[in-house]
Formats: C-alpha cells, sequence, structure tokens
C-alpha cells in the first residue's frame, strides 16, 4: 500500500472555525478556540497520522488588516504558511451570506493546484439556507471540491479528510508518528492559559494580552510552572486579577485542569500580572513573548 503525506494550510477570516477544525482532525487540543476574533496569533502545525498516511495541517491566523507589530507578525505567518502547500483549505462560516468579497477571496488562489472549500458551521443553520449559498460557488473553476461541515460535531469531517488524502502525493513521513504538533510544551502551556483569558475576560482585554512561561521545572510527580500574563494598561491588570484575585484564580484553575491532561502529571502553576505598555507596537515586545517573524 502507498503512504501518502503532504501540507495542508488551513485559511479564513476571523472566527469561521479553522482551529475547532484542526483540532477535530488531530483529534487533540492544537489550538486554541475562543469566540473571540484573531484567537490564533501564531501558524500552527497539527499532524495527523495514520496507516498510510501523514498529513501536516497548518493553522493561521484570521485574515484581517494589519494595525500594529503584533499584527504584521500574524499576517507574515499567513503569507509564508501559503507557500509550498499540497492541498488549501479555504473556510468560510456557513451561516453567513457568502458576498462577492468571498468569491474574489477563493479566487485570488486560482494559481494553486488543489484548493478545497469548506463551508463550516452548518450545524447552526439549514439545508434551505444553505442551498443558494453554495449554488453561488459553483461557477469557480479551480476549486476542487466544496465540503460543508461541521467542525463542532465533526459531521463530514472525515469525508473531508480522505478527500485531502487523496489529493497528496506519495511520500514519506515528515515527523514521528507519534506527534501531533511541532509546538514546544512552554507554548502549549502559554496558548492554555491564554485561552482561558480570552474566554473569561471582557472583549476589550483580551487583544492586549500575551502569555510567557518564565520557568518550568518537572520531576516523576509534578511540574512547577511560573507564567507572566502580560498586558497594556494597569486597569487592564486591576479586571485580569479581579476582586480578591478572583479573575486570576479562575483563569489558573481552569488552565490548570488542561496542563495537566497536556502533561500527565499534577501541576502547580503561579500566574503572574505585568503591565507593558503598547506591546504589541513595540517589536523587542513582540518577539519577546514568542512573536518573532524570522522564526516564520
Amino acid at each position: 500500500m502507498s503512504f501518502k503525506s503532504g501540507f495542508v494550510t488551513i485559511l479564513g477570516r476571523p472566527n469561521v472555525g479553522k482551529s475547532t477544525l484542526l483540532n477535530t482532525i488531530i483529534g487533540e487540543k492544537v489550538s486554541i478556540v475562543s469566540p473571540k476574533p484573531q484567537t490564533t496569533r501564531n501558524k500552527i502545525l497539527g499532524i495527523y497520522n495514520s496507516q498510510n498516511a501523514q498529513v501536516v495541517f497548518t493553522d493561521t491566523p484570521g485574515i484581517h488588516s494589519s494595525a500594529n507589530k503584533l499584527d504584521e507578525y500574524m499576517q507574515k505567518s499567513i503569507d509564508t504558511a501559503k507557500q509550498g502547500v499540497d492541498v488549501l483549505l479555504l473556510v468560510l462560516d456557513g451561516t453567513k451570506p457568502i458576498k462577492q468579497g468571498d468569491i474574489d477571496w477563493i479566487n485570488s488562489f486560482s494559481k494553486y493546484k488543489n484548493v478545497i472549500v469548506v463551508i463550516n458551521k452548518i450545524d447552526d443553520t439549514s439545508f434551505e439556507k444553505l442551498y443558494p449559498q453554495l449554488s453561488k460557488l459553483n461557477d469557480l473553476e479551480h476549486v476542487k471540491e466544496i465540503y460543508p461541515i461541521s467542525a463542532k460535531t465533526g459531521k463530514n469531517v472525515d469525508e473531508l479528510l480522505k478527500n485531502i488524502i487523496d489529493l497528496l502525493p506519495e511520500g514519506v513521513p515528515y515527523f514521528d508518528q507519534d506527534s501531533y504538533t511541532d509546538k514546544s510544551v512552554r507554548f502549549m502551556i502559554a496558548e492554555i492559559v491564554r485561552e482561558k483569558a480570552l474566554w473569561l475576560l471582557q472583549d476589550e482585554i483580551p487583544h492586549g494580552i500575551a502569555c510567557e512561561v518564565i520557568e518550568y521545572k518537572e520531576d516523576d510527580k509534578k511540574v512547577v510552572i511560573d507564567l507572566d500574563i502580560i498586558c497594556e494598561r494597569d486597569n487592564h491588570k486591576m479586571i485580569i486579577i479581579g476582586k480578591k484575585g478572583s479573575m486570576l484564580k479562575e483563569i489558573g484553575t481552569r488552565a490548570r485542569q488542561d496542563i495537566e491532561k497536556l502533561l500527565g502529571k499534577k501541576v502547580f502553576l503561579n500566574i503572574f500580572v505585568k503591565v507593558r505598555a503598547d506591546w504589541r507596537n513595540k517589536e523587542s515586545y513582540v518577539e519577546s513573548v514568542g512573536y518573532n517573524k524570522t522564526d516564520l
């Protein structure tokens, strides 16, 4: 039996469900998920392994206009993720009308050999609403397939994955068969904490925070982690901490539970909140919390 391997990039606007789709395919929590736009900041590899295939998926930040140094990093991560790929997955939100801007965006990838359009969130709409939208995509000649799916429930995701593998060339594995991401444990821990903050904090704060593991100590039974949440303003710091530390405690409790699942050990998580004014506009700060363009 031949072995298929290759690279697939997932592109789409904020909140269309790219990270949820990646996590569903991989079967592990590779990319954090929240209802806030631009939850994903890095391009994140998720590695799907089977007996006859290895598919290396890249999740990307939601496409948006650049406003600061962090946004520039996110845009570069999108640009590099589009290079040298075997399949492009272009994800749309099935609960929203398909507009001419979406058609133009899909058409901008006409030079790519294998383009699949994914219409996500079909569990939140009806066939009567969805069908007229899908008909708008029928004339796109360079699109190989159009898949209505639900990344949340897994509906049609197996069929999508099978089609992706069919499009890949024969090859060899690029990563160990037991790997499911290229990201470090420190990165995954920082992202888990940021995810909990995204879910719990007020809308204006999450975009202005970053998380950084300062110290990581591990023995046979436990892991002790010191982590900083970086924010931009003193009043944001007070909100993150909460009354008598209640918000910070809730973020820490939720994060610790996920980190223990990740590491399979007892975790002692110490979180500190620090203010770095306007850090998203200062390249040295952006790089210091893990967003270095030279790494892309």
